[in-house]
């Protein structure tokens, strides 16, 4: 983004205050001579059309975070996105009849997506060029029996999952969101639908404790079973607005003709009456469900020159949106895909934050299941998938540590990345990152070829370092590797923030390697 240090501020309504697209500053006096001598007209008509076309991008993402709450919502959206264009849902319980110049997609657990542009000069064995990223972030789940009551409040017991920055969570406004299995009776029979849901209202918090009563405590340490319990309402209120069960009585005695549920005892008809609400069935339909606490400030554009993004779930939703809007913008022309040799793939796994030990995981056969399936419909020899892994190259796109002005100690000296700087290439010679010299050299030289910008990192060699689905992909598949992520900061926390530019620098760099990462391959004359 520019440098605008020193213009004349404008205010804008606050309507608008938080809008990506609204004008927040105005050109010097010198500047607005320059523009209206016709002076470089050009340079300026070039540098607005990246700007508006960088909005866009930002508008775009902000639209899939707020649209996301759960994993299950991320995926629930990118389905939507891959249906307007084109692309064709398969089931993995069925067979795969699939075309050459055709574009498909598969969900797993609905936590899981797979989607993939197959070139029209693709034969069985070819390559694929995925870039994997994960749709889980850290959070509070509601536990099975999520009924608490104590000290006069009814709470609702969470479990923490990932490694959440947990005193984040405390005072900010909390509702619930995930999937919800309903039963429906139709013409007499019983069927079991997979539902999301979201309450819109704000029906939660976690009060911190007033510092009055805590005076001796060194720093906020939280106690993440005792002191992590959402506070949904006063059992006094609770019980004057409880649902009627079949085994509640009414004011006259007489027992209501619902159906019982298991989940009365479970969780709080006060709860479980929200969700039938939202979801226009009764309390009782519910037959179970995976929720999870969620903040309710929507993710925004901010900073004093809007350039920052404040959003929960930057890990590693941004990463999943810049690689699905690259897939799909590199595959949207009726051109796109002429001349492509390989498939081209997008893959967002669930559990990444915990390990990726599950059905839909990264851990899981699903990535060599796909590829497999895919090579086999166009060949009936299987020793074709071994040649094409070999030919295949996947950037795993996870969110990065950006240097923290307040804390610069926790950086090498020499691997410091940036915001604004552009997607960061990770490194660990302990193998916690599965970047070699070869991979990064391929991403790096996309990204010279197109003048976006990128940094490197490594962490210090007395820390721990994280990692990603890259190894586990690389390892379990065979798959040549590349670790990247764009640069944020607060990772982990409720609300993270990463910049404005660099949600467009990693849109760019992934279209550019779905787009020419076929023809820079062949270039490479290293046996790999």
């Amino acid at each position: 983004m520019s440098n605008l240090t020193g213009h004349k501020p404008k205010y804008p309504s606050s309507a608008n205050l938080y809008s990506p697209s609204a004008p927040s500053l105005e050109p010097t006096q010198a500047e607005t001579v320059k523009w209206s001598s016709g002076v470089e007209i050009s340079d300026m008509a070039a540098t607005n059309e990246a700007k508006s076309k960088s909005n866009s991008v930002v508008d775009d993402l902000l639209q899939f975070l707020n649209a996301s709450p759960t994993a299950f919502h991320a995926v629930d959206e990118a389905k939507k996105r891959l249906r307007s264009v084109g692309y064709e849902q398969v089931s993995e319980r069925e067979d795969w009849k699939l075309e050459a110049g055709k574009k498909y997609f598969f969900t797993r657990n609905h936590s899981t997506i797979v989607a993939f542009a197959i070139g029209k000069k693709y034969v069985a064995g070819n390559g694929f060029h995925i870039v994997g990223a994960h749709t889980d972030s850290p959070c509070l789940k509601l536990k099975p029996v999520s009924k608490v009551t104590k000290g006069g409040y009814l709470e609702v017991g969470v479990q923490t999952y990932g490694g959440g920055l947990w005193h984040t969570w405390f005072d900010r406004d909390l509702t619930v969101a995930g999937r919800v299995i309903i039963k429906e009776q139709k013409n007499g029979s019983v069927s079991y639908i997979h539902r999301l849901v979201r309450v819109e209202d704000p029906i939660m918090r976690i009060p911190t404790l007033a510092i009055h009563l805590d005076r001796g405590a060194d720093g906020f340490k939280v106690n993440t079973q005792s002191h992590l319990l959402p506070v949904l309402a006063t059992s006094i209120k609770g019980e004057l607005n409880k649902v009627v069960t079949k085994n509640d009585v009414q004011d006259n005695g007489e027992t209501t003709e619902s159906k019982s549920s298991p989940n009365n005892s479970k969780h709080h008809s006060l709860l479980l009456q929200l969700l039938a609400n939202q979801l226009g069935c009764e309390p009782d339909d519910i037959c179970d469900f995976e929720l999870q606490a969620c903040d309710m400030q929507p993710s925004l554009v901010g900073g004093a020159q809007k350039e920052f993004i404040f959003s929960g779930r930057l890990d590693n939703l941004c990463m999943s949106f810049c690689s699905l809007k690259a897939l799909i913008d590199s595959t949207s022309s009726q051109t796109s895909l002429e001349h492509e040799t390989g498939v081209r793939m997008v893959a967002l796994f669930d559990h990444e934050e915990v390990g990726s030990n599950s059905a839909q995981g990264a851990g899981s056969p699903a990535m060599l299941n796909a590829l497999s399936r895919i090579t086999n419909s166009f060949s009936s020899d299987f020793s074709l998938i071994e040649k094409a892994i070999q030919r295949s190259f996947l950037v795993s796109a996870d969110m990065a540590h950006a240097l923290h002005p307040n804390y610069m100690d926790k950086h090498e000296e020499n691997h410091q990345p940036k915001l604004h700087g552009g997607l960061v290439i990770k490194s660990n010679a302990n193998q916690r990152y599965a970047t070699n010299a070869i991979t990064s050299f391929i991403f790096r030289e996309l990204a010279v070829n197109h003048n976006i910008p990128v940094q490197d990192f490594v962490v210090r060699n007395d820390m721990a370092c994280g990692s990603t689905i890259g190894p586990i992909l690389a390892s379990g598949v065979g798959i040549r590797t590349v670790d990247v992520g764009a640069p944020q900061l607060s990772m982990h926390s409720i609300r993270e923030m990463c910049a404005t530019d660099d949600v467009d620098h990693s849109y760019e760099h992934f279209k550019a390697y779905y787009e020419e990462f076929s023809n820079l391959d062949q270039k490479i004359t290293v046996d790999m």
